[in-house]
């Protein structure tokens, strides 16, 4: 609202009375604290040290030291949902954040644009007078926002961040990150090969904005929402810190459990006699068997050295980046600013078990509809964590960090929703080093740092009726003791059809595993756990309690009614045609022209995957209008990257395109001399005759100059996707990691020419994979 002006005015200015305080924003209160919330990925409270895991977290064990950990502090069971809590205090799906941004619906609950009604923290924090950063993933933007010509009113700007710097969808490459800096995209200030690394180079961004802030404005305080990639896949790491893991996880993972649990116990994390629940818990029908298990004494011996090689780079790429945290700590330190602020570090959801039972050493694969192969990823081991892997840990290493709980991220066992929060603010807590009981969830982040900074939600913002928050302020635990009683009466689970509530100290889970296809949700199991008693969800006493039950399933309905969790989606997007055809009518569609033609021109940024012209599983062509000359060299145009992708460039004299499978040997090439002057029109032109084995596009790709076919061979095409998020369509160069290592370590800018235009044409087939298409839908997060 704007201050009334208090001084005077005159017909003559030397008569007049300015007054700058009417202008001039709102100053934080004297003492305000600094506050930095630091949110990793897809991590389960049995991997990290300061809960009694293997992976070692020094800056996280600082933090604790000196401040508080918590052992019931809760998560959506997935990312997004998980992050527009923390954005607004409000649960997921009244944030329209039932589910990640690419698989939203046009449902109230499941559409991924924040309602006016739950405004962002960041607002109310820089209107009090505190600066605002955004650092690192963003998940929240909504799938019709991420092109350059789109709507910005969902990116972190207009949601009360002053400066973003990061990228934007579930998860990017860490040596070739797909980056964007306010509202656009960037390319990445450096190479591998120049000791790049994305956590780092999020850590140098983060302290690069604080240090703007502290010498133009010393007294301002501010918030950063520090978000790495890690623990996300894929797992990248340098290699000093994946071989400091070397031999540390040979044991397996059923034996890691059992390690774990033990030192879990013995740090207080989890109280004497928690028990540990199966490694496959769930009745089979009643899960996906993507998610299952397999048994560690059933591999062999080189499954098992791959298997514990993933989790070693998993563990490098977790420590790493705790190291560049650090940095941001040390600074603080130095500054004398770490005394006054307020640190929440946390993950936003369980381990993931997205790697399949196999686990992968191209994720992409999965997003491209195809099989991992066994024999394809044991050549790869030596490899994994470095720029020619874009890997993923199996299912037993999900189930192994997620200790001692049922299954892993994704569902609303303990597995996917209870995960590691460390807080500490020294000027702001008597409490040292200790432990908290407290059950809590992700929703109380916001209520907490308002309360720590002195703010309360206001009832209106921008003329629009607030919603109230739906956490509750934790500050209260800073000095209670740790078996003191939680402030939190009751907390809803809902995630891809498996539904959960706790309530004073009980929690009823439906046994009905997420994207299972199984509907029938009034027929659906209910277990009863006692939480208080049984942190582990390892004894179901529905048959005892079956009034508590009941009593349970009816609170859930009316949260649901409440927070507008409803319709439920289950729906199956692997092996169920009918299930695909019901959510293909309901997601997000970029519209297709009526010519089937796209445009596209140099001197722009890239198009991202989903907005750009499709095709996958389809016939298409590519027609580039170009002037040429004798030292004409570069990009035409190119996307995805060396794990899946396709281009078109000259080099050498050649024009030259290439289909990248999902980069498996051998790459699709196909090249004839370049004109050497004038204008000419460069052309690609591929025809499914067939499908093969995976319902992989398959038939003649023949290359054009002008009017004549030049070459011709035969490929076959990615049904899927070329990878989960970013690794977009670009004109004129080749962003992030090559397509084609003709040109590997650069973008390979077209030079010495000029490209008028280039035009995508799927008219001739308006054939879609639904399987393929859903499933990477879905697989995004």
């Amino acid at each position: 609202m704007a201050k009334e002006f208090t001084g005077t005015i005159k017909l003559d200015v030397r008569d007049s009375v300015g007054d700058w305080d009417a202008f001039l924003p709102d100053a934080a209160p004297k003492g305000a604290p600094n506050v930095l919330v630091v949110l990793y990925d897809d991590t389960g409270q049995a991997a990290w040290s300061p809960y009694g895991g293997r992976i070692q977290m020094p800056t996280m064990e600082r933090l604790a030291k000196d401040g508080l950990t918590y052992t019931q502090w809760h998560t959506t069971a997935l990312c997004s949902p998980t992050r527009s809590t923390f954005l607004t205090g409000r649960n997921h799906h009244a944030n329209g954040f039932a589910t990640i941004s690419e698989s939203s619906t046009g449902f109230p609950g499941y559409n991924s644009h924040i309602p006016p009604e739950n405004v962002p923290m960041a607002h109310l924090l820089r209107d009090a007078g505190w600066a605002t950063f955004w650092v690192g993933k963003n998940h929240n933007v909504p799938i019709d926002e991420w092109t350059a010509g789109a709507s910005k009113k969902n990116w972190p700007l207009a949601q009360g961040y002053d400066r973003f710097y990061g990228f934007v969808g579930g998860e990017t490459n860490n040596w070739y990150p797909s980056l964007a800096e306010d509202n656009h995209y960037i390319e990445q200030p450096y190479t591998p090969e120049e000791g790049y690394h994305l956590s780092k180079d999020l850590a140098d961004q983060a302290l690069k904005m604080i240090r703007d802030v502290k010498q133009t404005e010393p007294d301002k305080p501010w918030y950063l929402w520090f978000c790495p990639g890690a623990n996300h896949a894929p797992h990248h790491a340098p290699q000093e810190y994946i071989d400091k893991y070397r031999g540390a996880f040979d044991d397996g993972y059923e034996a890691y459990r059992e390690w774990v649990l033990a030192r879990m116990i013995e740090k207080g994390i989890l109280p004497e006699g928690t028990e540990l629940t199966p490694l496959n818990p769930m009745p089979d029908g009643t899960f996906s068997e993507s998610d299952r298990v397999r048994p560690w004494d059933e591999l062999g011996d080189e499954e098992k050295a791959m298997f514990s090689r993933m989790a070693e780079v998993y563990a490098g790429f977790s420590e790493y980046t705790d190291a560049q945290v650090g940095r941001i700590i040390d600074y603080l330190e130095e500054s004398g600013q770490l005394e006054n602020t307020l640190v929440i570090y946390a993950a936003d959801n369980g381990a993931s078990g997205e790697g399949s039972p196999n686990g992968s050493v191209n994720e992409g694969k999965i997003f491209g509809g195809y099989p991992d192969s066994l024999e394809e990823n044991l050549r790869q081991v030596d490899k994994l964590g470095s720029p020619d892997t874009y890997n993923h840990y199996p299912t037993g290493w999900a189930a192994a960090f997620s200790t001692p709980y049922r299954m892993f991220k994704r569902y609303v066992y303990q597995g996917g929703v209870c995960d590691p929060l460390v807080i500490s603010w020294p000027a702001g807590m008597k409490a040292r080093g200790e432990i908290r009981n407290q059950y809590h969830h992700s929703t109380d982040i916001v209520a907490t740092i308002l309360d720590a900074c002195g703010l309360s939600l206001p009832e209106s913002y921008n003329g629009v009726t607030q919603r109230p928050l739906d956490g509750v302020s934790m500050r209260y635990s800073f000095d209670a003791e740790s078996d003191g009683a939680t402030q939190k009466e009751t907390q809803y689970y809902e995630m891809f059809g498996n539904r959960g509530i706790w309530h004073q100290g009980w929690k009823a889970v439906t046994e009905h595993g997420p994207v299972s296809g199984r509907g029938r949700f009034d027929d659906d199991t209910w277990q009863l756990f006692h939480t208080d008693v049984d942190r582990a969800e390892a004894h179901d006493l529905a048959a005892e309690h079956p009034d508590k039950v009941e009593e349970l399933k009816a609170l859930w309905l009316d949260e649901a009614k409440r927070n507008l969790v409803l319709p439920l989606n289950d729906l199956q997007i692997i092996g169920n045609p009918e299930d695909f055809e019901t959510f293909l009518k309901m997601e997000f569609h970029v519209p297709v022209p009526p010519s089937g033609q796209y445009t596209y021109y140099p001197g722009t940024s890239e198009v991202p995957e989903r907005s750009a012209a499709n095709t996958h599983g389809v016939s298409y062509k590519v027609l580039a209008e170009v002037d040429l000359t004798p030292q004409t060299e570069g990009v035409i145009f190119a996307h995805g990257s060396r794990f899946g992708g396709h281009g078109l460039f000259i080099k050498d004299g050649q024009v030259v395109y290439v289909y990248n499978f999902l980069g498996i040997p051998p790459i699709y090439r196909i090249a004839a001399p370049a004109p050497t002057s004038g204008a000419h029109v460069i052309g690609v032109d591929f025809t499914k005759e067939k499908t093969g084995e995976y319902r992989e596009g398959v038939g003649p790709l023949r290359l054009h100059i002008d009017d004549q076919q030049v070459a011709e061979t035969e490929i076959r095409t990615v049904l899927g996707h070329f990878s989960l998020c970013g690794e977009g369509l670009c004109i004129g160069y080749d962003s992030a990691d090559a397509v084609a290592a003709d040109y590997a370590g650069s973008n390979f800018p077209f030079a010495n020419g000029e490209i008028r235009k280039v035009v995508f044409d799927i008219a001739d087939d308006a054939y879609v994979d639904l399987e393929a298409h859903l499933a990477a839908a879905m697989a995004r997060d």
